[in-house]
């Protein structure tokens, strides 16, 4: 499949030479962007705070809306206190920055994001999350008392797998853990709420840092950490954060008045879901995990064959271009129950 370059937005579907797809892919998992009344919010928003703010947030001059964001998400995803930034990755950045410095020993899981891997930090080399936990429970048995980092995904988007952190719990106590985990591809899905994992795991034994990019689920060109307000206040004092521009403040305005609008979409990405897992049953073709609406599949020539019929899926290299293309098809709240009827026929075609 070669790339298809647009010059529309992208919806539940996209045209390309004058012919309408079908649209699986992407990770707009609640599928915000064809919401035409929280579209109208955004430029609402953006009409009363401007197209950016060219500010940083310690200027004397300062915008209210983002303390608001702040306290807000904060309170909603049960953490002491946030912190909103530009992008996911400067908030990974900023986290991983803050949290290495005190770390005698630092554990990266196998398919931990870039965002939270400072220079010199790898993945662990063996792919099995389950093997990274065992090797990480028989080290810190061995260890003398440290200060112990954990740097994780909530979910593996591309296996696709959603990660379970209650072996922190079996360690040693005489060790004080951190777990930073990048919640990217969980906001909006994963968790009670839209709010993301950190209500699911702040009563595990360790100083709990989330961040990630809003910019998926949630469909906001914004980052943030969640954490206590130790770490928050910390990280607040580093350059990265002193200097850097803040997102579009009417994005943010936006979220907090269309909450209404995301729990609709939320309920409809449940269904669509919901729908797609009792029509495909047992079969054994696909790869998905929990309530992360993603399915991955290893037929490379079925990419090429569901766009023949009118539907586009995710395939490409990820996340070096040397790697295995990663086949996935992506279920949102943007999706109607016909189209994923359409979808399932011409599955079951290819099976």
């Amino acid at each position: 499949m070669n790339p298809l370059d647009l010059h529309s937005k992208i919806g539940r579907t996209v045209v390309q030479d004058g012919r309408e797809f079908l649209f699986f892919s992407g990770t707009a998992y609640l599928g915000m962007g064809g919401v035409e009344a929280f579209e109208k919010l955004v430029i609402e928003g953006i009409s009363k705070y401007g197209i950016s703010h060219g500010l940083s947030r310690v200027n004397n001059v300062r915008l209210s809306v983002y303390e608001q964001f702040e306290v807000f998400f904060a309170e909603k995803a049960k953490a002491e206190k946030s912190l909103v930034w530009s992008s996911g990755f400067l908030a990974g950045t900023a986290a991983i920055s803050y949290l290495k410095k005190d770390a005698h020993q630092i554990f990266i899981a196998p398919d931990t994001h870039p965002a939270v891997l400072a220079e010199g930090l790898h993945p662990f080399p063996n792919p099995s999350f389950g093997y990274w936990i065992d090797y990480v429970k028989e080290t810190c048995e061995n260890l003398p008392t440290s200060k112990i980092l954990f740097l994780a995904n909530a979910v593996d988007p591309l296996k696709p797998a959603v990660h379970d952190f209650d072996w922190i719990r079996e360690l040693p106590s005489r060790h004080h853990y951190t777990l930073l985990i990048d919640d990217s591809h969980a906001f909006g899905i994963l968790g009670e709420d839209i709010f993301g994992t950190y209500s699911q795991w702040k009563n595990l034994p360790v100083n709990l840092v989330i961040s990630g990019s809003l910019g998926k689920g949630l469909s906001l060109p914004a980052g943030i950490i969640l954490a206590d307000e130790k770490t928050i206040s910390g990280i607040s004092q580093m350059s990265i954060f002193r200097t850097s521009s803040p997102p579009t403040p009417g994005f943010l305005q936006a979220f907090l008045q269309g909450q209404h609008l995301f729990e609709a979409q939320r309920t409809k990405s449940k269904s669509n879901l919901s729908l797609f897992k009792s029509l495909l049953g047992e079969q054994s073709e696909f790869l998905q995990s929990s309530d992360f609406p993603v399915f991955s599949f290893p037929d490379q020539s079925w990419v090429t064959e569901l766009e023949e019929s009118g539907i586009i899926v995710s395939s490409f290299p990820y996340p070096k271009p040397t790697d295995p293309f990663a086949n996935r098809i992506v279920i949102s709240g943007c999706h109607e129950e016909s189209d994923i009827l359409i979808l399932y026929k011409a599955i079951t075609s290819l099976i």
